[in-house]
């Protein structure tokens, strides 16, 4: 992954929003929007920054509130919950990153509109979106945290979750003309959300993994991992961004954390952490294109090469796993996960698949598999795929450096 073009993205792709606007509007044709957003995506992706990057501003979006009490507990609302926990937030980045200013879409008991939050967000040229909810479910036995990016909904539970955040449009004025005839059952709804925030998806999924990471180390919240899903609150952002589900208030124990002073402390020290991490990460890789690469032997054992120049490692032997850069050309991959720490290729997770490849970038373990040259091939094999992991996907690489897959997908 270049940080330098895509860097040089957060600026340009501010005004991508109103462009696909105009152009649902004057066309309502979704194979043009898709033709734009490509024709846009690659001439932002030519152009080269000259500054180091900084991220400089922060959105902490509070899920919910007035009006809108969110997912409900036996003792509390998932609206004050989520603010409790966002000014914490907040409290923490303001006293220990003095150049970053903080805003927040709520900081009392009061209903914001889905598209107000993003829309505020855009308007502060914010470098980074997190919200922060509170999850639920009819079963009283799930627990845990989860962070979700954009996508498409690639579950029946990633859905159910979206479903349940994205109904709150119902208490807004004229929702069907603000959310430009949003359909949860529509599959080209999706694709328009999923391609505006397809740049920064990469960012996006650094920033969920490191939250997944503090969570459960720091918290020692059950990891529910990444996901990807449909989210208004996430579809127009102009940055990367993040929906955190905190815990379920629908579990009598997770509910008695996650009302407790020490509980929100500690999951407001574990998002700020994170934040942290990723500000450090990106501000110390935004002029360099270096990404490193791990070759590991039988034992698990991982030593780091960086490259300035992208180059595979030495040919593999037998006791080698494979690697992203191992061929030149368009590659199709299908991403099974992404973590912040290193999965053993032999683990059960992987449910003894063979071939499974380990890519790492700017610090995080990427998982893949399969190699297809031609994109139809590459859909046919996610959709397999999913079957084992509902949330994989496809990525694309040249000459073993990834690639935006809407530089490639045109072509294929």
């Amino acid at each position: 992954m270049n940080f330098g073009s895509n860097l040089l993205k957060f600026q340009s792709l501010r005004f991508m929003p109103a462009i696909i606007k105009y152009l649902t509007v004057q066309t309502k044709s979704l194979g043009f929007i898709v033709f734009a957003w490509l024709l846009f995506s690659s001439h932002v992706a030519l152009s080269n920054p000259t500054d180091v990057y900084r991220i400089k501003k922060v959105v902490i979006d509070a899920g919910h509130g007035g009006k809108d009490s969110g997912a409900r507990g036996k003792k509390a609302f998932e609206k004050d919950i989520t603010l409790a926990v966002a000014l914490k937030v907040g409290s923490y980045i303001t006293t220990h990153c003095k150049d970053v200013e903080v805003l927040y879409t709520r900081t009392e008991d009061v209903f914001v509109g889905l598209d107000e939050r993003t829309k505020f967000a855009n308007e502060s040229g914010a470098d980074l979106f997190i919200s922060i909810h509170c999850n639920a479910n009819p079963s009283k036995a799930p627990f845990g945290a989860e962070t979700y990016v954009m996508g498409l909904h690639k579950s029946e539970e990633n859905l159910d979750v979206a479903m349940r955040e994205n109904a709150v449009i119902a208490y807004e004025d004229d929702y069907t003309t603000k959310y430009e005839g949003y359909d949860p059952n529509s599959a080209e709804s999706f694709i328009i959300f999923n391609l505006m925030q397809h740049s920064f998806l990469d960012q996006s999924l650094i920033v969920a993994s490191l939250l997944q990471d503090e969570f459960r180390d720091r918290v020692k919240r059950k990891d529910r991992g990444v996901k990807q899903a449909g989210f208004l609150v996430l579809w127009k952002a102009s940055m990367p961004s993040v929906l955190v589900e905190l815990g379920f208030l629908s579990n009598a124990a997770e509910e008695e954390f996650l009302i407790t002073e020490n509980g929100q402390d500690y999951l407001a020290s574990a998002i700020y952490r994170a934040f942290r991490d990723y500000k450090n990460r990106i501000e110390a890789r935004s002029n360099s294109s270096t990404e490193t690469y791990f070759d590991r032997n039988h034992n698990g054992s991982a030593s780091n090469t960086p490259s300035s120049k992208i180059n595979p490692p030495q040919p593999e032997s037998k006791n080698q796993p494979a690697t992203a850069s191992t061929s030149t050309g368009v590659q199709f991959k299908v991403q099974i996960t992404a973590s912040g720490k290193q999965i053993p290729l032999n683990s059960p997770y992987f449910k003894n698949l063979d071939g499974i490849e380990e890519y790492v970038a700017d610090g995080i373990f990427k998982y893949l598999i399969g190699s297809k040259q031609n994109y139809g091939e590459a859909l046919e094999f996610n959709r397999q795929i999913r079957e084992l992991f509902p949330d994989a996907f496809i990525v694309a690489f040249r000459d073993g450096k990834q690639i935006p897959l809407n530089q490639v997908v045109s072509d294929n």
